[in-house]
């Protein structure tokens, strides 16, 4: 079926559920309890995600990169992801990611559950390991800016396009395409959304999708 329209899906409380991959990865690094409380602050709108990020990284100086890899083959996913995507394709529907999650979570997921695409902050690396900076901000205009050059580049309208998400960070894509899903969302999440959703099964955002695919 020719695709038609593309759905964006938010990765840190949405696909990893209650929780952001970020600090799922903590746990490992040692630094789990400080970066959650400055994801707390961030979806409160008392910093942003540069402040975030910096920590984060902070804590990844000198962890190979093959490692992470390993450490995302345990990180608590919802169930549904794999069928979402296959019904997603069936339907003329690109599924992308659309996230501020660090590539590598982006780069497992995609892999993994066949997602066309993905984008994110970028840790920076030397000689096979990380440094401890960031190499490349990434924000939630950035992630909707990103997302929406990707739809365009398909030849898709925005209103034929559509977002997942659960914060902060989807705000201003849920404002640019044609329907959003709040999925297990924030308050501010669920005011800015098309439709609301809440469960454990990604599946269960069908219905609403299903919208993209009306005349």
């Amino acid at each position: 079926m020719k695709p038609t329209g593309a759905v964006f899906f938010d990765i840190d409380g949405t696909l990893v559920p209650r929780t952001s991959s970020s600090v799922y990865l903590a746990g490992f690094l040692g630094h789990r309890e400080k970066l959650a409380e400055a994801e707390e602050a961030y979806a409160a709108g008392i910093v942003d995600n540069r402040h975030v990020s910096e920590l984060d990284a902070a804590g990844w100086a000198g962890v190979p990169e093959e490692r992470t890899r390993d450490w995302l083959a345990g990180m608590p996913l919802v169930t549904g992801i794999p069928e979402t995507v296959a019904w997603c394709r069936r339907n003329g529907l690109v599924p992308m990611l659309a996230t501020l999650a660090w590539t590598p979570v982006g780069g497992y997921l995609a892999d993994r559950f066949g997602f066309h695409s993905f984008s994110g902050p970028r840790l920076a690396t030397a000689s096979g390991r990380y440094t401890g900076r960031v190499e490349h901000h990434f924000d939630e205009y950035d992630k909707r800016d990103v997302a929406l050059a990707q739809a365009r580049a398909l030849g898709f309208e925005l209103r034929s396009c559509g977002a997942v998400g659960d914060s902060r960070s989807d705000l201003p894509l849920f404002a640019a395409v044609g329907v959003s899903v709040a999925f297990n969302a924030s308050p501010a999440a669920r005011k800015a959304s098309t439709v609301i959703v809440d469960g454990d099964d990604l599946r269960g955002v069908l219905p609403a999708l299903g919208r993209l695919l009306e005349p």
